[in-house]
């Protein structure tokens, strides 16, 4: 791949200076980030975390390469950067590994925008929970609804789905 300047595109006369909704594309190495492990990030360049405008971990729908979009969060890694954790299901599907240049698309989310599973969605309605799931912080829940879609056994979705009712009723 030839390097690219990192681009942004939002929606065109717009005032608002909230990064909700913006996309940004770049390209980066993907780096090992646990010796022994299978976790693997991508530096964000500095000109996209300063537009970001946040020290905060930001939410982001992504996309590697070609890759189905997926989400997930920027996280802050001190001096006002930031990086993007790319899952071993997308490296597979995107066939990279550590040290090769990807192609990487981010649209920043609205972390309030939370859509709740069905199965999530009556797992606290019969213990009577929404309210308190509810006033969980954003990040909170989106992190914990995260986790249930991710899961790929039914059993490991059952227990995240207990996890996060635990979650609720703990804010209680």
């Amino acid at each position: 791949m030839t390097p690219r300047k990192p681009t942004n595109s939002s929606d065109e006369g717009m005032t608002n200076t909230s990064p909700v909704g913006k996309t940004y594309s770049f390209e980066a190495t993907l780096e090992n980030w646990a010796e022994g492990m299978d976790y693997c990030a991508a530096p964000v360049p500095t000109e996209i975390t300063k537009a970001l405008g946040t020290k905060a971990a930001v939410l982001v729908m992504a996309r590697v390469n070609d890759s189905q979009p997926f989400k997930v969060s920027l996280f802050p890694v001190g001096g006002g950067k930031h990086y993007i954790r790319i899952k071993a299901s997308v490296r597979r599907e995107t066939k990279t590994k550590t040290g090769d240049r990807i192609q990487l698309r981010i649209k920043v989310l609205d972390r309030d925008d939370v859509e709740i599973p069905d199965d999530l969605m009556m797992a606290m309605h019969a213990d009577g929970v929404e309210e308190a799931f509810m006033s969980l912080s954003p990040g909170k829940r989106n992190y914990i609804v995260r986790r249930i879609e991710d899961a790929v056994k039914p059993e490991t979705r059952d227990k995240r789905i207990q996890e996060a009712l635990a979650a609720a009723k703990k804010q209680r």
